[in-house]
Formats: structure tokens, sequence, C-alpha cells
């Protein structure tokens, strides 16, 4: 019964290690995104990521509140694309990540530094264009909705 476990353990432990998932982006490739943040006023961000390996990205973003233009959020951001791991295809994309940056306020809203981590998912419905949901920071607001362009 050991021997039997310890056979199905190692195969399972293949299976991930050889994975056919997909990374979302390849070594080189690059995606635009852009959207709207749940947080007060009307949040809306701009972002660019750049693939550094098969499941890495760096990136920045910038954010501006467009019903007071009170503030403005710069990012920078690194995220881990979980692919190839759980092996989902390649139209679903799933990554965690952090971000650091700060706001620079306007009009008595306050300046301060940002560090977060964020969770989120992308759906493609073609080649270049795709859905975003994140949660926890990383485009400056608590969770945010926007469209992703692989570039």
């Amino acid at each position: 019964m050991k021997r039997i476990t310890i056979v199905l353990a190692a195969l399972m432990l293949t299976g991930l290690v050889f994975a056919q998932g997909a990374a979302p982006l390849s070594k080189g490739e690059k995606e635009m995104n852009f959207g709207l943040g749940f947080d007060s006023g009307l949040p809306a961000y701009w972002g660019m990521e750049w693939a550094v390996h098969n499941d890495v990205t760096v990136g920045g973003n910038v954010a501006i509140n467009l019903a007071g233009f009170d503030y403005m959020i710069l990012l920078a951001r690194g995220d881990y694309h979980w692919n190839r791991i759980i092996n989902i295809p390649p139209e679903w994309d799933f990554y965690a990540g952090v971000s650091l940056g700060g706001d620079i306020g306007f009009s008595g809203y306050s300046s301060g530094l940002h560090f977060d981590a964020h969770v989120g998912g992308r759906w493609f419905w073609s080649d270049k264009w795709g859905l975003n949901l994140e949660v926890g920071g990383g485009t400056g607001f608590g969770a945010s909705l926007g469209v992703t362009m692989k570039m």
C-alpha cells in the first residue's frame, strides 16, 4: 500500500511539474490595462506590463479620480502568473503580486505611500482583448474592473 501511495504521489508531482497550462504572456511581450476602480469618487487607471519571464510581469500604473481630480496615484508593480502551475487554459490568467508607489494629492487630498499586495484574474475573449478583475490595491484601489489589450 505504501508503494502505491508513493507511485501515485510521484505521478501527481510529475503532472504538476510538466503541466500544460500556457503563460498569458511570453517573455518580451507586453499588455496595456485600463479601467475603473471601486473607491470614492470615480477612480480610473491605466497601466502597462512587460513579461520578463513566462510567468512574471513588471510594470506600472497611473490612476486619477475623475470625479474631482483631487489625487493621482503612481505605482510600480510585479506579478506572478500561476497559469502553468495550476494548468489553466491560455484564455484565462490568474496572478498575484505587489505594488509600490504613492499618492499625489491636490485640493486638500493628502499625499502618501502605497505598498499593497493584490490578486487578479483575466478572461481573454480574443487573442488581443480581455476583461480584468483585481482586488487588493494593485491599481491603487481596493478593487478594479477593466480591459486588457495584449500588444
